[in-house]
């Protein structure tokens, strides 16, 4: 792959067209600070973004549809992922085991709190689940009342 390839930039249309959301969305979603504000750039001058940009915004949408989650919760999932990130960078940073051990204890309430939100779309969806399952058997039972199965 070339320089010019992994440099390449993209204006706020083709991103909107590229992960099916609209430009809209994507103004939206930096304004929550979901996704980042291009750098640099000028009022009222065209919104650049790069390959980076577009593969984080596709994992929130990614996310957001996968859970269910309201907005305010995806801000929550993602500065819990952006604090898990800056944790692992000074994992990398050659520290202490104390400095370890502090780096795990601040990352357990991170991780758990996402882990909490999965888990409650989790439960919210064997519910919808079994609603739907005692409906099937209602059906399927109406079905054999009228045949006479």
């Amino acid at each position: 792959m070339t320089a010019q390839a992994v440099d390449r930039t993209f204006r706020i249309g083709e991103v909107a067209e590229r992960v099916g959301v609209t430009t809209r969305t994507i103004r939206y979603y930096e304004e929550l600070g979901l996704l980042a504000t291009p750098a640099g750039r000028d009022k009222g001058s065209h919104r650049i973004y790069r390959e980076a940009d577009i593969t984080r915004l596709q994992e929130l949408i990614r996310l957001r549809t996968l859970l269910g989650l309201t907005l305010e919760e995806l801000v929550g999932l993602a500065e819990a992922e952006e604090a898990r990130a800056a944790l692992r960078d000074q994992w990398f940073d050659d520290p202490s085991d104390a400095e370890r051990l502090e780096i795990i204890e601040a990352a357990m309430p991170l991780v758990q709190r996402q882990l909490d939100l999965v888990r409650a779309r989790q439960g919210r969806l064997h519910e919808f689940a079994s609603e739907l399952e005692t409906r099937i058997a209602s059906l399927e039972a109406r079905r054999a009342e009228l045949t006479g199965a």
